[in-house]
Formats: structure tokens, C-alpha cells, sequence
């Protein structure tokens, strides 16, 4: 990836007792990025240890690979030990070489958003401080897990107007977004618009896509229990991740674009990693192709 420093495509890895093995397996592919990615908490994981086993894995067989990123993905407004798991990765974070931590936002179960700003407040504030101290951001996934704004029991970072009111309850310049258009297209945004007005707030990005239907829209809506939208693997969607990437590079943005695979319902099963190797030279075209150096003149 030599001179595409700015943006590097990688993959998530859950974390499981074989991560390290499993990214030595896949490297050879040319992933140049991994989130490792912890769900709901962190559990036995000795942290030193994966950072040591990972970082070794790299070092061997890499090529300029690194993490990009840890996950926690429970609910910290109603769950103490997942605010704690994220405070954890907090402050391991740099044993992984990295410096950004990914998760929801949490929710109070089944009331409308704004009625869990207080208590993302109380959990958020502190963490803030604690990831600012130590040179860390934190950013949040724009997942609604089957939330709406009434209702919903994992996330509230799903909407433009819910990322208002986080940020001017917590206003830290180490919260922002782990954005992907796919999430937003669920709700029928165009996430291009989107991305042109939060692009300042995007710290980390995940590399899924979505295909709408919108002829079973036009002719049924969204309310009929019927799928309109499905998720998928970045190149069999319908975002141009040209445009992506190059309002990105406008905003300044410097980070990595990791996959998230296992939804796509074609490439999936037996064909999981060719998707995902289809998705990495595909963003790695998007993001210009092979770097050329200027003439030295």
C-alpha cells in the first residue's frame, strides 16, 4: 500500500482465541487494516497477550498492515460492564499500536431518543475525558439495531439528529462517528448528502454497502414486512465508493475503511471471503489504484 497512507481498506476480525491466526491466514489477500472487534464485552481475553500474538503476526507476515481499531459493541447506558470493557480498551488501545475505539452509543430500552441523552451524558463524559487524556477517539457506529427514534434497545447513533444532541451533551473532539452508508440507507437517506455534511465528525469507516429496492418501495412501502433494502459487500451495492472516498480525502480524513462482511446474502458461506477479497481491490480502485509518485523534478 506504499503511498496510500491516508487511507488504508482492511477487514474486521472478532475476536476469538485463533484472531491472531486468523488474520495470518488472510494477510496474503493484501488487507492492509483490521478492527478487532470484541461484541457486547471483552470476557477472559487476556488483552496483553492478543496484543502481543496480533502485533507479532504483523510483524512476520504484515507488510505495513496494522490495527486499526478496537470494538465494543454492547450498551453502556444500561450495561456497567460494557461501559467498563470500554474504558478498558481505552487505555490498552496503544498496546495495539492504535489509537480509536469503536461501539453504539447505548440507549435507555424502548423510549425515544432524547430521553437517553442524559444518561449518555453521565457514561460519556467521563469516557471522554479518560480517551482524550490518553490520545484516543472514540467512534460511534451509526447502526440503528432495529431501532427507530421511539423505540429501540441497543443505539441511539443512528440518526443526523440524535449525533446532534450527543455531540452538544458531550462536546469532546474525541467522540465522533464509525460511519458506513449502508445503515443510513436503511432509513432511506442518501448517504453521499450525508456524508458531505458529517465527513468532519467520521473517524472510522466500515466497509458496508446496501442495495434499496425501491421498485417493491414504490409499489408496497416499508410497512408491509417485506424486505426493501439488503445489506452488502462494498462493489455489489449500490454506493459509488469513488465519491466516498474522495469526499473523505476533501474533509482530510486519515484512517482506514475496514469491511464488515457476513451479511452480504450472496457472498456469504463459502463464498464470505471472496466477497471480501472482491471488496478490497475493489475499494483499493476506488481509492485511485496503485500509488504513483510524482516525478521528483
Amino acid at each position: 500500500m506504499q503511498g496510500h497512507q491516508d487511507i488504508r481498506i482492511g477487514t474486521l476480525v472478532p475476536v476469538k482465541p485463533n484472531a491472531a491466526e486468523y488474520i495470518r491466514q488472510i494477510l496474503p489477500h493484501g488487507f492492509e487494516s483490521f478492527e478487532l472487534t470484541f461484541g457486547e464485552h471483552i470476557g477472559e481475553v487476556d488483552l496483553d497477550r492478543l496484543a502481543d500474538r496480533v502485533l507479532e503476526t504483523l510483524a512476520t507476515d504484515g507488510k505495513g498492515a496494522v490495527i486499526s481499531s478496537l470494538g465494543v459493541y454492547g450498551n453502556p447506558l444500561i450495561d456497567q460492564r460494557t461501559a467498563e470493557d470500554i474504558a478498558r480498551v481505552i487505555d490498552v488501545a496503544d498496546r495495539f499500536g492504535c489509537s480509536m475505539v469503536c461501539g453504539f452509543a447505548g440507549r435507555i430500552v424502548d423510549v425515544p431518543i432524547p430521553e437517553s441523552i442524559d444518561a449518555f451524558r453521565r457514561v460519556f463524559e467521563p469516557l471522554a475525558r479518560r480517551a482524550e487524556d490518553r490520545g484516543i477517539r472514540i467512534a460511534f457506529e451509526n447502526c440503528n439495531m432495529d431501532g427507530t427514534w421511539e423505540r429501540g434497545d441497543w443505539n441511539i447513533a443512528h440518526a443526523p439528529a440524535a449525533w446532534e444532541m450527543m455531540f452538544e451533551a458531550v462536546p469532546s473532539p474525541a467522540l465522533g462517528l464509525e460511519w458506513e452508508p449502508c445503515h443510513q440507507m436503511v432509513s432511506l437517506i442518501e448517504p453521499l448528502t450525508q456524508l458531505r455534511q458529517w465527513a468532519h465528525r467520521v473517524f472510522h469507516v466500515h466497509g458496508k454497502d446496501a442495495t434499496v429496492d425501491w421498485e417493491a418501495i414504490r409499489a408496497r412501502g416499508i410497512r408491509g414486512g417485506e424486505t426493501y433494502v439488503q445489506h452488502r459487500t462494498p462493489g455489489f451495492g449500490d454506493t459509488n465508493w469513488t465519491d466516498v472516498i474522495s469526499i473523505l480525502r476533501q474533509s482530510g480524513f486519515r484512517g482506514s475503511i475496514d469491511i464488515e462482511g457476513w451479511h452480504d446474502p450472496v457472498y456469504r458461506d463459502r463464498l464470505e471471503m471472496t466477497g471480501q477479497v472482491r471488496a478490497l481491490h475493489y475499494l483499493q480502485e476506488c481509492r485511485g489504484g496503485s500509488f504513483i509518485a510524482n516525478p521528483n523534478v
